[in-house]
């Protein structure tokens, strides 16, 4: 039985990098994996993934509006889809979360998903709350805080470097403007503590 997935963490836990060997792992074997990017994540290229630790894979960019069963289940008509792999899936909205489910359940095709948890201000992501919420199996992907201690937060960054305290939930970068920290030293920044 095909379930769906969620493996989640804070930023440079090596989410991307899990996910493109795992494609990897499948297409060596002759089998096909979909891989899907939402469409305005560009760091990459257009319908590109990228790790930090220079993999890349193409991959098929999807919109926010877009019917994921119904373009999952084309492609698979097409030519048989062995698993079907989700980068930033945070950026995922809360029915695309649903579609996914029913692409393991009616087509059979596990589905994998990898992306943040929270935010910069310790809030769900709607498409990670929705994956927390019926995902068959979670994983989390652990990294470290400067201190050692697991970093389950992060904080956003300006360009000079100062911590961001507001702004739109969703805004695309790397290390350059994202840095991932335990829980109290997170607390520390947001709060000057």
């Amino acid at each position: 039985m095909a379930k769906l997935y969620f493996s989640y963490a804070t930023m440079n836990a090596g989410k991307s990098t899990l996910l493109l060997q795992a494609s990897y792992n499948y297409q060596e074997r002759g089998m096909r994996a979909l891989v899907l990017i939402a469409a305005f994540d560009d760091r990459a290229g257009k319908g590109r993934i990228s790790s930090r630790i220079g993999l890349s894979a193409d991959a098929t960019a999807f919109a926010h509006g877009d019917d994921l069963y119904a373009m999952i289940e084309r492609l698979h008509d097409e030519e048989k889809i062995a698993c079907v792999f989700v980068d930033e899936a945070q950026f995922l909205a809360e029915e695309q979360v649903w579609q996914l489910a029913r692409v393991a359940d009616r087509i059979g095709i596990p589905v994998m998903a990898y992306g943040l948890r929270t935010d910069f201000q310790g809030k769900l992501f709607p498409g990670s709350m929705a994956l927390l919420a019926i995902a068959d199996e979670l994983r989390e992907v652990r990294t470290i805080c400067h201190c050692g201690r697991k970093a389950t937060m992060v904080v956003r960054l300006d360009a000079e470097g100062r911590v961001i305290r507001e702004g739109a939930q969703i805004e695309v970068g790397g290390n350059e403007k994202y840095v991932s920290y335990c829980r109290r030293h997170w607390d520390d920044l947001m709060n000057e503590v």
